[in-house]
This record gives structure tokens, C-alpha cells and sequence, in this order.
């Protein structure tokens, strides 16, 4: 009989104590607090998904965001989108601006040739080129950086011959000329049927692997602003260039950006 009330004891002490930290377990966490059951999901959350803001460099002013959801800022006398530098006939350069890094110093503000390209530029399209070599190709930049003074007197002569609205649809007014930047270049000439030659498709489908585009491709001319051209070649650099390689269908950086080219 004592046995059994031992027992029937012992039983009710366990219960009580299991109770109570059931009870602890449910109600509160380490911190007093009542637990709560979280869902596991493999889904991210929103605030995962979302694009990281863009940074603004010191002096940077913010323009507005492009059709697609990019910052456009202005700096140094440039539009950037995302970082990426605009030049069409909608966002212009400041007619002081000049390449911050050229291949050579500036030292007239009315110059022009491929020596006073961005640093960058050159030193990737000499790879380009001696990469063309090695396979008979033989690459030459016949036109480069123009400053705004030269582009003044390019585009007047050019309105003056065929006519302003004819001159807008292959020249850039001054302020609006991508060569300005320092940032592109015109090769082998301006031959229309460049990209039907032999070293016209290797350049085309070998230019991404060193940044740069082909600026303004066929049939974009209501993206770009102007015609097409198979000679003019942009730097974005190479993760860029690749993407809007797009298996030789070329996507214009108006189209990437979420921006237009109109004045």
C-alpha cells in the first residue's frame, strides 16, 4: 500500500513538472517574449528582391528615372543612368566637357583624333587590335574624340550641305555627338556594308569581348536618333557590352536604359 502511494506520487510530480515546462515553452522565448511559429519559405522577401539604390558620387545631382526604373544623374557636365554615361540627342555633354582619363593629354579645346580617347577605351581596343591582327585583320580608328568646337563646325557644314533636318539623321549637333565623351570611335571608315566584309563580322562578333557595342545597329533608328551606322563603336565595358550583344542582335543602350534620343 505504501508502494503504491510512492508511485502515485511520484507519477503526479511528473506531470506537474512536465506540464509547467510545456507551458514555459509555449508562452515565452529567451528573451520573455511569447513564441511565435515562422513560416519557411524559399521564396525572398521583397526587400531581398529589391535592386540595391544607386549611390550618388559627390557632386552628383539627381535627374529623375528612366522609363524602366534607372536613376539618371548628371555629373562632371555628363547624364549618367545607373552609371552608365548617356550621350544622344536627349541628354547632352556640357560644352566644357572633355575625357577625364584621355590616352594623351588634351591640350587645345578645339582637337579631334583617337590619341585623346578615354585611357580605357584605348587600351581595350589595342587589344582588339592585336588580337585582329592575329588573324590578317588590320583595325584603324578613323575618327575618335572630337571636342564640342569641332562637332560646332562638323554638324554647321554638314545642315549647310543637305539641310538641317537631313543632318540630323546622321550627325550629332554639338554637345549631343557621343565622340565628344571620349567614349567610341569610327572604324575603318564609314562604309555602310562594313559589317558584311570579312573583318567587319569578326569585329562584330568578337567587340563585346572587349566593351564595346555597336552603337547604333540596323533597324533602331527610332531608339537611337540616327541612322544606322556599321562603323561606330561605344565602350560600356565587357558584362554590359555582352548582354546587349544579344547573340548579334544588338539591344541599343536606349532600349537598356529606358531612354529616348530626341531634341
Amino acid at each position: 500500500m505504501k508502494r503504491r502511494k510512492i508511485k502515485t506520487k511520484f507519477l503526479l510530480l511528473f506531470f506537474v513538472a512536465l506540464l509547467t515546462l510545456s507551458l514555459l515553452l509555449v508562452f515565452k522565448n529567451k528573451d520573455n517574449k511569447p513564441i511565435k511559429k515562422e513560416k519557411v519559405s524559399n521564396t525572398k522577401t521583397a526587400k531581398e528582391e529589391k535592386e540595391p539604390e544607386y549611390e550618388l558620387r559627390t557632386g552628383e545631382e539627381l535627374v529623375g528615372k528612366s522609363s524602366n526604373n534607372k536613376v539618371i544623374t548628371k555629373y562632371m557636365g555628363a547624364y549618367y543612368v545607373d552609371g552608365i554615361m548617356i550621350v544622344n540627342k536627349s541628354y547632352p555633354l556640357d560644352s566644357t566637357y572633355a575625357p577625364t582619363n584621355p590616352y594623351k593629354e588634351i591640350t587645345s579645346d578645339y582637337i579631334y583624333g583617337p590619341d585623346y580617347l578615354d585611357k580605357t577605351v584605348m587600351d581595350n581596343y589595342l587589344k582588339m587590335k592585336n588580337e585582329a591582327e592575329k588573324h590578317g585583320y588590320t583595325l584603324k580608328i578613323t575618327s575618335g574624340y572630337r571636342s564640342y568646337k569641332v562637332q560646332v563646325d562638323l554638324y554647321n557644314n554638314y545642315a549647310q550641305r543637305d539641310g538641317k533636318d537631313a543632318a540630323d539623321t546622321y550627325s550629332a549637333r554639338a554637345g549631343h555627338s557621343e565622340h565628344q565623351s571620349g567614349l567610341c570611335f569610327d572604324l575603318n571608315g564609314t562604309n555602310y556594308n562594313f559589317l558584311e566584309t570579312e573583318i567587319g563580322k569578326w569585329v562584330n562578333e568578337n567587340a563585346a569581348n572587349y566593351g564595346f557595342i555597336l552603337r547604333f545597329p540596323k533597324d533602331k533608328e527610332k531608339e537611337t536618333g540616327y541612322n544606322f551606322e556599321a562603323w561606330h563603336y561605344r565602350y560600356v565595358g565587357v558584362e554590359l557590352a555582352k548582354k546587349l550583344y544579344n547573340n548579334g542582335e544588338w539591344i541599343t543602350l536606349e532600349s537598356y536604359l529606358g531612354v529616348d534620343s530626341k531634341y
